[in-house]
């Protein structure tokens, strides 16, 4: 298994989870998904590791925050070289690796909210709906080499970021009825499961789509959002 990301102690602290988790080898790599020369590297080490890749997960996602007339176009373009081309690069660098693999999956992690959008995240929301029309082309290019390619759309996860707006919102961070109450309250959230989802939860459906288990769902976009959009 190889792990890219910029941030060392999260690097670390993704390594050793999976390890715990029984993983034979980790490779760690720091890498600036929005570098593509940074990305070619990276992929050449985890060539010269492995030889060949069957699964790709593109989980990098914008943090450009703010409405139509808060984001400027220096904003507008992280937004979507974070969220679009990131996994554009990764996917051109690793199609090779992935030919080569008996078996071989890509998957985007997009946004439920790609469905009903969200103005005061309007670049975000922007981002990831170029990623799931980028998702339905590979699956159209790629499908028959036999390469399968989805989209995991996550709802309000109980993610470290989301756990801290809930804790400074007075409710308890850690729980996830606790913090799907103060989204309702706030921003008018909807889930018919009435909580928040667990990064977990999200991991489970990522890893299958990943696996070979997987052998004949392409082109897909799968909500775990506790029933957030059932379109």
């Amino acid at each position: 298994m190889a792990l890219l990301g910029r941030n060392e102690a999260s690097l670390q602290a993704a390594e050793s989870l999976v390890a715990s988790q029984g993983a034979r080898q980790v490779l760690t790599l720091r890498c600036d998904v929005t570098d593509r020369e940074a990305v070619e590297r990276s992929v050449a080490e985890v060539d010269d590791a492995f030889g060949h890749l069957n699964a790709l997960v593109n989980a990098v996602g914008p943090s450009s925050g703010g409405g139509i007339e808060d984001l400027d176009d220096a904003a507008w373009g992280a937004a979507f070289d974070a969220g679009v081309l990131s996994a554009v690069r990764t996917t051109r660098a690793c199609l090779p690796l992935l030919r080569r693999a008996s078996w071989a999956r890509i998957v985007n992690v997009t946004a439920t909210s790609v469905k009903h959008q969200s103005p005061p995240l309007i670049a975000y929301t922007a981002a990831k709906t170029a990623l799931a029309s980028v998702t339905k082309n590979l699956a159209r290019s790629l499908g028959p080499e036999q390469i399968l390619v989805n989209a995991v759309a996550p709802g309000a996860v109980l993610s470290d970021t989301l756990a801290a707006a809930v804790s400074a919102a007075g409710a308890d961070g850690s729980d996830p009825v606790a913090g799907y109450h103060v989204l309702e309250e706030l921003y008018g959230h909807h889930a018919d499961l009435h909580r928040l989802g667990t990064p977990s939860e999200v991991a489970e459906v990522i890893y299958f789509c990943a696996s070979e288990a997987n052998s004949y769902m392409t082109g897909a976009q799968l909500n775990v959002d506790g029933g957030t959009d059932f379109s």
